[in-house]
This record gives C-alpha cells, sequence and structure tokens, in this order.
C-alpha cells in the first residue's frame, strides 16, 4: 500500500470492482466521468481483466481510509506515456457520493502525484477537468496542477456543450 496521511492506495482489488459499478453508474457521479453509458458487471469485469491487470499504461489504486480500511474510491495514472514520462490523473470519491471534498480527495491525490514522480520518475501529470466541475477545479488548484488551457465544447452535459479544462503539473515545480 502506498501511504498518505489519512488515505491509502493499493492495488483494486476483484471484491473491490462491485462497489466501483455502483459508484460509476450513480447519477450524481457520472455527469463528471467520461463514460458516459450505464455500466453493467460485464463491463466492469473486462475494465478489471483489461485495465486494471493488463495494462501496462495504466496503475489504477483503490483509495482506503487508513482509519478503518474502508474503501473510499479510487485514483490512478492513466494514458501513462512512458518514453516522454507523463500521465493523465484520476481521482473520486465515491463513498456517500461525496467525489471530491477537501479531506480524503486532496490526500489521496498528494499521494498519486508523489508515487507518480518519485516512484514512476514521470515528468508530467496532467488532468482534464469538466468546466462545471469546480470541486475537481479546486482539488487541481489544491495539488498544485496549473490550467494550462482550454479545449472548447468537448463534453455535452445538462443540454448543452461544456469546455475541459486542461490541468498539469512538472516534477520540478
Amino acid at each position: 500500500m502506498i501511504s498518505g496521511i489519512i488515505t491509502g492506495l493499493r492495488a483494486i482489488e476483484k471484491k473491490d470492482i462491485q462497489q466501483m459499478l455502483e459508484w460509476r453508474n450513480s447519477p450524481h457521479l457520472r455527469k463528471y466521468f467520461r463514460e458516459y453509458r450505464e455500466l453493467n458487471s460485464i463491463n466492469q469485469e473486462k475494465w478489471f481483466e483489461n485495465i486494471v491487470l493488463n495494462d501496462k499504461n495504466t496503475l489504477m489504486f483503490s483509495i482506503i481510509n487508513l482509519n478503518n480500511d474502508e474503501l473510499i474510491g479510487a485514483c490512478g495514472l492513466c494514458y501513462i506515456n512512458w518514453i516522454q514520462r507523463n500521465a493523465d490523473l484520476s481521482l473520486y470519491i465515491g463513498s456517500g457520493t461525496i467525489y471530491i471534498d477537501e479531506k480524503f480527495a486532496p490526500d489521496a491525490g498528494k499521494t498519486l502525484i508523489r508515487y507518480g514522480f518519485d516512484e514512476l520518475n514521470l515528468h508530467r501529470i496532467y488532468a482534464e477537468v469538466f468546466d462545471f466541475d469546480i470541486s475537481k477545479q479546486k482539488l487541481m488548484d489544491n495539488l498544485g496542477l496549473k490550467l494550462e488551457g482550454t479545449l472548447r465544447e468537448t463534453h455535452w452535459y445538462n443540454g448543452k456543450w461544456n469546455d475541459s479544462l486542461l490541468y498539469g503539473i512538472l516534477g520540478s515545480d
């Protein structure tokens, strides 16, 4: 386990995927994810087998509350480019439909970024955040990621086109 102050990041276990499926299908949370459709258990099993177990360019983790060992969310470094040494940061807290909070999400994010730079020797970590996702924008600021640009009208949600905000942090920051 990779330990933060109040959260731990551990390999996703098969026993975690049913809970993650419920979080992914929650309408409250799904609007923040790239995956727009309702997922079934077969989708989740294939994700676990193809991405979690076999994709060398994605490292996903269960986020654990260190006080009680409860599964509270998921995070990862995705689309890792091992030559250019960069990766996309993914993170959410699903427990209690929190999504992004001021306690667990920042600790898990800092732990994941530290792991990416110190253990994986990444040069850059970036994230795409939808413009209506104020909680994730605040998290990016809290984690030290800088707003680098905007991709206009990339995401259809709530009857309109929304922009994607691109954030990034370098190992030297």
